[in-house]
């Protein structure tokens, strides 16, 4: 497949995205290649380890093509919507619970799909490029492919920083993102040799080099105290009567974004356990995806910031204050004989 390249150098099982006009954005038949060749080298003995790393210097991997999502749901089949996610969410809980090390090289942008590969493995590398980001509540869906599990971690640094970096898509760079969706800092003129070292040897390269300061996340403290409690409507009138530039630059992103969606997504986490794993978000994030076209704003999302790109959703909710706690329990309920189940 000239999208991807799936081979083995040395002691390592190597996947490279090669789609850097379109960002890496991975497609279907990618996250079905992906899936194979991780099955097929867990007990594969000339396999020591896995590493994932993208062409380009824009971006690892931009999110998922959405495309066929778009043109499916449209016809008003959501079959293949609820089979493409069903699939990429085994796919992620997969890589986070692989037995063998998953190293990813995180240059450019990871957003969305990106995350769900390249950041829930065992030693995630990011660089000078790097910016990481769940920017989903801006297209009607949720942070998902475990996102959601990250973001928990984030609510652990602080509590309600999760619930800011997702509801607002806030773009992490490489020092930020060490807060729970990457492991280190290296310079990317070093990845090259990073990368032939490991293929060879078939074992992580932990060394940290020192990175660069935090900067956004130098507000965690002040603005995820908004998000710890109330509402959704609530947290939103409280950074408003926040002064400071981030709470201001926090509150406008909020009210781009799907309201449903963000009072979803707030919802999810407050749900979750701190001893919950990648499954327990997984199932959380698909409840939400199962419906998002049939019943949610994903379909609009799409349209007004890929297919139209006019950049004016026409929510069905026009602000937070008009998503009910019903909506956000229908969308996050039970799905029966639906529900996300992940194979041996």
């Amino acid at each position: 497949m000239s999208d991807i390249n799936i081979r083995i150098e040395g002691r390592t099982g190597r996947i490279t995205l090669q789609r850097p006009r379109a960002l890496n954005a991975m497609t279907y038949d990618m996250c079905m290649a992906i899936d194979a060749a991780f099955r097929t080298w867990r007990d594969d003995p000339a396999v020591d380890l896995v590493m994932l790393d993208g062409e380009g210097e824009k971006a690892f991997c931009a999110g998922g093509d959405i495309a066929e999502l778009y043109a499916t749901g449209r016809r008003g089949d959501y079959t293949y919507g609820r089979k493409f996610w069903r699939d990429e969410y085994r796919m992620n809980a997969m890589i986070s619970q692989y037995p063998k090390p998953v190293v990813s090289f995180l240059q450019g942008f990871t957003m969305g799909g990106g995350v769900g590969i390249g950041c829930l493995g065992s030693l995630r590398i990011v660089g000078e490029s790097s910016r990481i980001a769940m920017p989903e509540c801006g297209i009607g869906l949720v942070p998902d492919v475990g996102g959601s599990y990250l973001l928990m971690k984030a609510e652990a640094a602080a509590r309600g920083g999760g619930a800011w970096i997702g509801s607002t898509g806030l773009r992490l760079g490489p020092a930020d993102a060490l807060l729970g969706f990457a492991d280190v800092f290296q310079p990317e003129a070093a990845w090259d040799d990073l990368k032939a070292n490991m293929a060879e040897t078939g074992q992580p390269d932990t060394a940290v080099l020192n990175g660069p300061e935090p900067d956004r996340l130098k507000d965690l403290p002040s603005i995820a105290r908004h998000f710890a409690d109330g509402s959704p409507a609530e947290i939103l009138d409280s950074l408003k009567g926040d002064a400071s530039d981030a709470a201001q630059a926090a509150a406008r992103a909020m009210e781009r974004a799907c309201p449903l969606s963000v009072a979803c997504h707030i919802e999810i986490l407050r749900r979750m356990r701190p001893d919950d794993g990648i499954e327990d978000a997984l199932k959380h994030e698909y409840r939400f995806v199962w419906r998002c076209m049939e019943q949610g704003d994903f379909l609009e999302g799409i349209r007004a910031q890929i297919i139209d790109k006019d950049r004016t959703p026409r929510w069905s909710h026009a602000s937070l204050a008009e998503v009910t706690q019903a909506e956000v329990d229908a969308m996050l309920a039970p799905l029966g004989d639906d529900e996300l189940t992940f194979p041996a």
